[in-house]
C-alpha cells in the first residue's frame, strides 16, 4: 500500500511539473512573441529549453516526450497563423511538426539519459565512499585491538609482580613497576581521548561543531598540553605575525596537533627540539611538525594513515603510531583538509592543511 501511495505521489508530481513548466514556458513565449520578436526560431528554442527542464525534473522518458508533443500543439495553436486555433493543414506543417517533434524528443531522451547516468555515477561514488569508510573503520578497530592489548598486559604483569613480592617488597623494583603502570595508564587515557575525538564526528555526514578560531590560541593550547605530558620536551613554535582565523572544531584540531607532536617526541629517537611551523597560504593554513631523528620507514609511507603503521624494529606494538595517525587523517579530512608525511634529510615531517573558507 505504501509503495502504491509513493508511486501515485511521484506520478502526480511529474505530471504537475510537466504541465507547470510548459505553461511557464508558454507564458514567457507569449511575451517574447507579441512584445519582442515574432521569429519562429526563437519560439522553438524557448520550448526546447522547457522540454529539457521537464526531462531534468521528472522521472523516465515519457514526460519529456509528452512535453515535446504538447509543445508542438502549443506552437501550432498560439504562434502559427491562424492564431488560437489548431490547424495541421498548413503548407509544410506536417514536415515541420515531425522534425520539431523528433528534435525535441531526442533532446528530452538525451537529457533523461544524462540524468540517469549522473545518478548511477553518484551511486557508485557513494558506494566507494562507504567502502573507504568501512576500510578505515576496520583498520581503526584492528589498531585499537593491537594497541590496547600491550599496555593492558603490561599493567596486569606489573600488578602480578607487585602481588608476588608479598610482605617483602623491593622499594626500587616497586617504584619501577608503579612507573610502568602509570605510563601505560596514561597512554590508555590518551587513546580514549583519541577515540572520543573521533566519535564527535557524526557517521556519514561528518558534521563538526566548527567556529572561527584564532590559530595562535589553538596552537598555544596544544603546546601547553603536550608539555604537561612531556615536561622535558623542547618545542620550537613559529607562527605568522598576522592573526589567522580558521573555521574549525578547536578540540579536534588540538587533538591532531597533540598526536603529531607526541609522535615526534616519542618516536624520533632524538633529543633535538621538535619544530611546529604554521604557514599562511592564500587558501589554506598549513601546520608542519618536523623532528630530527630516525625518520619513517619509506615502504610504509603510503599507508601510514591507515591505522596499521608500526615500527618494525620494535616488538612493542604500542610504540607504533597507527591509531593516532588514523585519527589525525579522519579529523583533518572531516575539516576538508589534507594531511601527508615524508622524510627529510634529518628526520620526518608531518604536514596538514585546513581551508580558510567557511565549511
Amino acid at each position: 500500500y505504501q509503495m502504491n501511495k509513493n508511486i501515485k505521489r511521484q506520478l502526480f508530481h511529474d505530471f504537475a511539473v510537466t504541465i507547470g513548466l510548459l505553461f511557464f514556458t508558454t507564458g514567457l513565449t507569449f511575451f517574447l512573441f507579441y512584445f519582442v520578436s515574432e521569429n519562429p526560431a526563437n519560439i522553438a528554442l524557448f520550448y526546447i529549453v522547457g522540454i529539457i527542464s521537464v526531462a531534468r525534473y521528472t522521472n523516465g522518458y515519457f514526460y519529456g516526450i509528452f512535453a515535446s508533443f504538447l509543445s508542438i500543439i502549443f506552437i501550432n495553436c498560439f504562434f502559427s497563423y491562424p492564431y488560437f486555433r489548431i490547424d495541421f493543414t498548413l503548407q509544410d506543417y506536417p514536415f515541420t511538426f515531425m522534425c520539431m517533434l523528433t528534435l525535441s524528443s531526442i533532446t528530452s531522451i538525451t537529457t533523461t539519459h544524462l540524468k540517469q547516468q549522473t545518478k548511477i555515477l553518484a551511486f557508485h561514488e557513494k558506494q566507494l565512499m562507504e567502502a573507504e569508510k568501512e576500510k578505515m573503520r576496520a583498520n581503526l578497530l584492528r589498531a585499537v585491538s593491537h594497541d590496547l592489548r600491550t599496555p593492558l598486559t603490561s599493567i596486569l604483569g606489573s600488578i602480578s609482580s607487585i602481588e608476588a613480592e608479598g610482605d617483602k617488597p623491593d622499594p626500587e623494583e616497586w617504584q619501577e613497576l608503579i612507573r610502568n603502570i602509570h605510563d601505560d595508564a596514561g597512554w590508555l587515557l590518551n587513546m580514549v581521548e583519541n577515540l572520543l575525538s573521533v566519535t564527535r564526528i557524526q557517521t556519514g555526514t561528518s558534521r563538526l561543531n566548527t567556529f572561527p578560531e584564532i590559530v595562535d590560541e589553538v596552537v598555544a593550547e596544544s603546546v601547553t598540553r603536550i608539555q604537561k605530558r612531556f615536561p622535558d620536551a623542547e618545542i620550537d613554535v613559529t607562527v605568522p605575525s598576522e592573526i589567522l582565523m580558521v573555521s574549525m572544531d578547536a578540540m579536534l584540531i588540538e587533538q591532531v596537533l597533540l598526536n603529531l607532536l607526541e609522535n615526534a617526541i616519542t618516536h624520533s629517537g632524538s633529543s633535538k627540539p621538535v619544530r611546529l611551523i604554521v604557514e599562511n597560504h592564500p587558501r589554506t593554513v598549513c601546520f608542519r611538525i618536523i623532528d630530527y631523528g630516525v625518520g619513517l620507514q619509506e615502504n610504509q609511507l603510503e599507508h601510514i594513515f591507515d591505522g596499521t603503521y608500526s615500527e618494525g624494529s620494535s616488538s612493542d606494538i604500542r610504540k607504533g603510531m597507527g591509531i593516532g595517525l588514523s585519527i589525525c587523517k579522519t579529523v583533518v579530512t572531516a575539516h576538508k583538509g589534507s594531511i601527508s608525511a615524508e622524510n627529510h634529510a634529518e628526520g620526518a615531517e608531518f604536514l596538514f592543511t585546513l581551508p580558510k573558507e567557511e565549511m
